[in-house]
C-alpha cells in the first residue's frame, strides 16, 4: 500500500483493522496524539486531502492514495505555517497536548467558518486555555512582549520556551519515543465493587501467542502505601497494594498482562478465568457510616492512619470556637442549607501511564507522565526494596495534570513488570480506565449554618461535612482539612464549629483536584453569606467587606492548627472586591432576551494558603556555562501550569540576562537534588524561590568572581546585561567562564526553599446570568475575576490560569458530573457521554490583577494555578439564585436540575 505523508510516499502497510493514528506514530509522527480513541477529544486531528479528521476513527487503509498532513509537515520542508506562528504569537496552549490537533483544524478554516467558531471547533477540545487564546491566535492577537532586556524578564509576557517545537509537534511527551524490545501491559480489572479473589487461572491467558507473564497479587510485595504521593507519607492512609486479593470496586486491577502487543496482552486479559467471593457492597456514604454497614477495610487501624475502619471512616476533624449555638440563637439573620456537590474528573487529555526499563547498570528507569517524579521514586524505593540511587523517575512534558497526577495509579505496576520481566515495558491507560481506575474529585454533602448581626457581622458559622473518598483514601485527610479551612478562616466570626468526615465507599476512588477541596465548601460557605445578605438587605460586596480577614486579623477555622506559618505576605482582597464590583457595574449590551428570561448577578471568594502545610522542599541548582550562558536544573514538572518560562524569568532577572541564556533542565531524580512536586500551588512559591536562592547566590560569585580579578571589593560590583561591572570596568559573562574554567572550576551555586513561611493569595468571581423559567436554560452574560496574585510574573501565563481554571470550573458548576449506578459502576466513562468545556460552552471571562507585591513569594510573586477555580460554582450558584429567588443547592446546575423548582414558583 502507498501514502503520502507530508508530501513523502510511504509504502509500508498498515496492520489488520489498524486505525489511521496508531499507523502514524508507528512511522514516527508523534504529533498525532492519543486522547480517547473515540473521536471525542481531536487530539489525534491530522489533514487528509486538506480536511480535518480524527485519525483514531479513520482506518489506516482508507488512506491508500490521498495526501495526509500532520503537525510535523504542515509549514512544509522544516518551516512554520501561518497559523503556527499565530498560536505561537498568542501562546494559544498550555499543556500542549491538544495543541497539533487544534492548529490543523484551525489551519482549514475557512471565512465562513471563522464565523461560528463553536461550531467549527466543537471536534477539538482544550482541558487547560479556556480557549481564549485560541481565539486570539485566529484573531491574528499578539500576547508576548517583544524586546525585554536583559535582566528586565520578570513580569514580563514572555513566551514558553517549549512553544516552537509544541506548535510544530516536536516537543516530546509521555510515549513521544521508540524502545526496542517493548512489552505491552494491559490489566485485567474487577467487574464486582466488593470481591475476595478465591483463585486466578492463567494457563489459557498465558497461551496466547506473544503473552509474557501475567502478574497477580501473588507476585507482589506485601507492602501498604498510599496512591497519593506528599512529602510526609503520613498525611494518607496505608490501604493500598500493588495488587490486592480484595477488590473493592469496580475497575479495580486484579491481574497485568505482559505480551509483545497491546492486542495479545488484551486478548489473554479476556482469556483469565478469576474466581471470586462476592463480598456485600455499600456506595452510600451515609449509608457507608451506619451501624451493620459492610465494612470496606476490616484490617486497618489508627496505625495505618485510618480513623475508623469499622464505621469506614477514613479521616476525620471536629472542633468549635465559642458557643455556635448560643450566637446562631441571638442573630438578627440565620441561613441554613444542605449543599451536594458532585464526582468530577479530572480529563486530562494525556492519560496516566508510561515506560519503565532496567538499564545496564541495574537502575530502574520509569518515563511518566506525573507531577512528581522524586515522591514516585521514594515510593517505588520503598515498595520495592531498592536502593534510591537505583531508581530514576522523570517525566517529559506532561499533557495535563489538575491535581490527577499527584499519584502513584501506573508506575508500581511498570516497575513490577519491568523488575520480573527484565524488559523495557509499556503501561497507556485508556480514556475508559482513565475514568474508572485513577481518581476524581471528591464528592461532598455540605450542611452549612451561619448567622448575622443587625450590621451584617457575622455572628456564627458552622460547617457539617460528609466526603465521600471511594474504595481507597488518598488524599481523603489533606482534602478534608483543606476544605474546611480556608473556606471559613476568610472571614471573621468569634463563633465557628466543624465536623467533618471523609467515608470509604466502594466506588472509584477520589483524589487531589486543582482546588483541593475549597470549591466543594465554598458553594455552601458563599451561599450563606449572600443568603444572609439578601434577609438583611445588604450588597454581596458590603457583607463580605465587613466580614473578610484583614492583615493582623487570625486566620481560624476550628479546631487549631498545629502549624501557625501561614501570614499575610501581601493582601489583595479588597482591591479584588473592588475590582469585580466595578467590572459589574460597568455599561454592558444588554442583552436581548424575551420576558422568560430571569437575570440576576452575584459574587464570590476564595482565599488560599500558598503552600500546602508540612513542608514542600524544592531545591535549584545554576551553573555558569563557557559561553556565558546559564544552565538552570530543577524537580518541578511541567504540564502547562508555566513554571518552565517563570522560573527562567527569575533566574535571567537575578542574573541580569535575557531568558534565551537559560537553558532549563527540569523533572528528573538523575538531576540530584529533591522537589516534593508540582501540585499544591507550589510550582512557583516554592520551587520558584529556590530558582531565586540560587540564582542570587550565583549572581554573589559572579560579582566576587570578577573582584578577585579586579582586586576590588565585590560590593562596589553590580551585575549588567550579560556582565559583572564596577564603574568603567565590565567583564562579560563568557569570560567570567573562561578564567574560572582556567582555574579548573566552574562557577555554579545551588538554593532551596522549604515552603515555609507561607502566604495567602485571593480570587473574586462575579456573574451576571440570564435563567430562562420556562426551560431551565442558563445563559452567562458577564464573567469577571479578580485575582491578587501579587507581582504578576507573566502577566499573560497568569491570565491563561485563571481563564482555564474558570473554564474548568465552569464545567463542573453547569454540567461535568460522573454518573454512578446503584453498583458502583460508572456509566459515563467517555467524553461524550461526559460534557467537557467546548468552545462554544465557555464565556470571555475579564480577568484583573490587583497591585500588590508578596514579601514572601519569590520576586513578590503567589501562586495562581488551583484558586481561580474556587469560587466559581459558588458565584455562579449565587446569581442563579439572585436571578430566580430559589437557592439551588445542587451541583451541577443543569437544566433539568433547575427546571422543577422553576415550574413549581412560575408555573407552566
Amino acid at each position: 500500500m502507498s501514502f503520502e505523508i507530508n508530501g513523502k510516499p510511504f509504502s509500508e502497510s498498515p496492520r489488520a483493522g489498524q486505525c489511521l493514528r496508531t499507523f502514524l506514530r508507528e512511522l514516527g509522527h508523534f504529533g498525532v496524539k492519543k486522547g480517547c480513541d473515540a473521536g471525542d477529544c481531536g487530539a489525534c486531528t491530522v489533514l487528509l486531502d486538506g480536511e480535518p479528521v480524527h485519525s483514531c476513527l479513520i482506518p489506516a487503509f482508507r488512506a491508500e492514495g490521498r495526501a495526509i498532513t500532520t503537525i510535523e509537515g504542515l509549514g512544509g520542508d522544516g518551516g512554520t505555517h501561518p497559523m503556527q506562528q499565530a498560536f505561537l504569537a498568542a501562546q494559544g496552549f498550555q499543556c500542549g497536548f491538544c495543541t497539533a490537533g487544534m492548529i490543523l483544524t484551525c489551519a482549514s478554516l475557512n471565512q465562513a467558518q471563522r464565523t461560528d467558531l463553536g461550531a467549527a471547533l466543537k471536534g477539538n477540545i482544550c482541558r487547560c486555555t479556556g480557549y481564549r487564546t485560541i481565539e486570539d491566535a485566529l484573531d491574528g492577537k499578539i500576547n508576548v512582549d517583544d524586546n525585554v532586556e536583559a535582566g528586565g524578564a520578570f513580569g514580563r509576557s514572555l513566551p514558553a520556551p517549549a512553544g516552537p517545537d509544541i506548535v510544530r509537534g516536536k516537543v516530546r511527551y509521555t510515549f513521544d519515543t521508540e524502545i526496542d524490545g517493548l512489552l505491552h501491559i494491559k490489566l485485567l480489572r474487577s467487574p464486582h465493587p466488593h470481591a475476595r479473589i478465591v483463585a486466578i487461572d492463567k494457563s489459557a491467558a498465558l497461551n496466547v501467542p506473544g503473552v509474557h507473564a501475567v502478574l497477580t497479587h501473588e507476585d507482589v510485595p506485601d507492602r501498604l502505601f498510599s496512591t497519593a504521593r506528599h512529602e510526609k507519607d503520613w498525611m494518607d492512609p496505608e490501604d493500598t497494594r500493588v495488587l490486592d486479593d480484595v477488590v473493592r470496586f469496580i475497575g479495580q486491577k486484579v491481574a497485568a498482562v505482559l505480551a509483545e502487543t497491546e492486542a495479545a496482552a488484551e486478548e489473554a486479559c479476556r482469556r483469565l478465568e478469576v474466581t471470586y467471593d462476592i463480598l456485600p457492597a455499600v456506595v452510600d456514604p451515609e449509608k457507608a457510616m451506619a451501624t451493620g454497614a459492610p465494612v470496606i477495610h476490616p484490617d486497618r487501624t489508627t496505625e495505618h492512619r485510618v480513623a475508623n475502619a469499622k464505621r469506614n471512616i477514613v479521616a476525620e476533624t471536629h472542633g468549635e470556637f465559642g458557643d455556635v449555638a448560643a450566637a446562631l440563637a441571638a442573630s438578627a439573620a440565620t441561613f441554613e442549607g444542605t449543599f451536594t456537590t458532585q464526582r468530577v474528573q479530572h480529563a486530562a487529555l494525556e492519560t496516566h501511564g508510561g515506560l519503565a526499563w532496567l538499564d545496564p547498570s541495574g537502575v530502574l528507569n520509569v518515563r511518566s507522565s506525573t507531577q512528581v517524579p522524586f515522591l514516585t521514586r521514594r515510593a517505588l524505593s520503598d515498595i520495592f526494596d531498592l536502593p534510591m540511587d537505583k531508581v530514576r523517575v522523570f517525566c517529559e512534558r506532561v499533557g495535563g495534570g489538575f491535581g490527577g497526577k499527584q499519584e502513584m495509579f501506573v508506575e508500581d505496576i511498570l516497575a513490577l513488570a519491568a523488575l520480573k520481566t527484565e524488559r523495557p515495558v509499556k503501561l497507556e491507560l485508556t480514556r475508559e480506565e482513565q475514568f474508572i481506575a485513577t481518581s476524581t474529585r471528591h464528592p461532598m454533602r455540605v450542611h452549612v449554618k451561619a448567622g448575622a448581626d443587625a450590621d451584617g457581622k457575622l455572628t456564627g458559622l458552622q460547617l457539617d461535612v460528609l466526603s465521600n473518598t471511594g474504595a481507597y483514601g488518598n488524599h481523603a485527610g489533606p482534602v478534608l482539612g483543606h476544605a474546611v479551612a480556608e473556606s471559613i478562616s476568610v472571614y471573621n466570626c468569634p463563633n465557628k464549629k466543624v465536623d467533618a468526615i471523609a467515608v470509604y465507599t466502594n466506588t472509584v476512588p477520589a483524589g487531589a483536584f486543582r482546588g483541593y477541596g475549597l470549591p466543594q465548601t465554598l458553594v455552601a460557605v458563599e451561599a450563606a453569606i449572600d443568603e444572609l445578605a439578601r434577609q438583611l438587605g445588604i450588597s454581596p460586596y458590603d457583607i463580605r467587606r465587613r466580614n473578610v480577614v484583614r492583615p493582623g486579623d487570625p486566620m481560624l477555622s476550628p479546631p487549631p492548627s498545629e502549624y501557625h506559618d501561614v501570614a499575610y505576605g501581601s493582601y489583595g482582597l479588597d482591591q479584588c472586591l473592588d475590582l469585580v464590583e466595578r467590572a459589574m457595574q460597568a455599561d454592558a449590551p444588554r442583552p436581548d432576551l424575551s420576558p422568560d428570561w430571569l437575570i440576576g448577578e452575584s459574587i464570590a471568594l476564595t482565599m488560599i494558603d500558598t503552600v500546602p502545610p508540612a513542608g514542600h522542599i524544592a531545591d535549584a541548582m545554576i551553573a555558569l556555562n563557557d559561553d556565558g550562558s546559564f544552565e538552570l536544573t530543577v524537580g518541578t514538572a511541567e504540564f502547562g501550569n508555566g513554571t518552565s518560562t517563570v522560573h527562567r524569568q527569575i533566574a535571567a532577572t537575578a542574573l541580569a540576562t535575557t531568558v534565551d541564556n537559560i537553558r532549563l533542565k527540569q523533572s528528573d531524580t538523575a538531576h540530584g537534588g529533591h522537589d516534593t512536586g508540582a501540585y499544591g500551588s507550589a510550582g512557583i512559591f516554592v520551587a520558584g524561590k529556590a530558582t531565586q536562592a540560587a540564582a542570587e547566590a550565583l549572581a554573589r560569585e559572579l560579582m566576587s568572581a570578577a573582584a578577585g580579578a579586579w582586586l576590588c571589593d565585590a560590593a562596589i560590583c553590580t551585575l549588567e546585561s550579560n556582565a559583572v561591572v564596577s564603574g568603567v570596568r565590565r567583564m562579560s559573562f563568557a569570560e567570567l567562564a573562561r578564567g574560572a574554567r582556567e582555574d579548573g572550576r566552574q562557577l555554579g551555586a545551588s538554593g532551596n526553599s522549604l515552603g515555609t513561611p507561607r502566604s495567602v493569595a485571593f480570587n473574586v468571581h462575579g456573574f451576571r446570568v440570564a435563567v430562562n423559567k420556562a426551560t431551565g436554560e442558563l445563559k452567562i452574560l458577564r464573567s469577571v475575576q479578580a485575582a491578587d496574585a501579587g507581582v504578576v510574573a507573566n502577566p499573560m501565563q497568569c491570565r491563561g490560569q485563571v481563564e482555564g481554571g474558570v473554564a474548568q470550573a465552569l464545567g463542573a458548576a453547569m454540567y461535568e458530573e460522573m454518573v454512578i449506578d446503584a453498583q458502583g459502576r460508572i456509566i459515563n466513562a467517555k467524553f461524550r457521554d461526559y460534557h467537557l468545556p467546548s468552545f462554544a460552552d465557555v464565556p470571555r471571562t475579564e480577568v484583573l490583577f490587583a497591585e500588590t507585591s508578596d514579601t514572601i513569594g519569590p520576586m513578590g510573586a503567589k501562586s495562581m494555578s488551583e484558586s481561580p477555580y474556587n469560587p466559581v460554582s459558588a458565584a455562579l450558584g449565587n446569581a442563579i439564585a439572585d436571578a430566580t429567588g430559589i437557592r439551588f443547592t445542587s451541583t451541577p446546575f443543569k437544566p433539568d436540575r433547575l427546571f422543577p423548582a422553576l415550574h413549581e414558583k412560575f408555573g407552566a
